[in-house]
């Protein structure tokens, strides 16, 4: 497997979904990796040259946060909204969609497993006729 910017990826695809592999690019990210590079994205990355390789590396390296350091970026990012009390930092705090969404129904995948809640339970009258 090729290493590209100090992450492996997988070597018997095409380079423009090899480097999708990589936290922070995505397909229009790698399009746009392999044109400065000059470099045909159905080529598969075992094919690579090593000056290929270290050329679409360098140009990582110069342009894109990607794996840890974006990561930290971005939780740096939560956690300063957060602090400010902003209305974002709030629902990331309480575990709630950030985005807008109803939170009536669905948002389980924000707010985890449904919590049953004891509801009141109906009395009933007997008719007597």
């Amino acid at each position: 497997m090729p290493r590209v910017a100090g992450v492996e990826i997988p070597d018997n695809k095409p380079i423009r979904i090899s480097l999708g592999y990589i936290f922070g690019i995505g397909p229009k990210n790698a399009q746009d990796i392999l044109e400065q590079a000059g470099i045909d994205g159905q080529i598969r990355a075992n094919k690579l040259t090593d000056e290929q390789i270290s050329q679409i590396s360098s140009i990582i390296d110069r342009d894109y946060a990607i794996e840890g350091q974006l990561r930290r970026q971005i939780s740096q990012n939560i956690a300063r909204l957060r602090e400010i009390n902003c209305y974002r930092g709030l629902r990331h705090r309480r575990g709630l969609p950030v985005r807008g969404q109803r939170t009536r129904t669905n948002a389980r995948t924000r707010k985890g497993p449904k919590k049953t809640v004891a509801g009141k339970k109906g009395v009933k009258e007997m008719h007597r006729g």
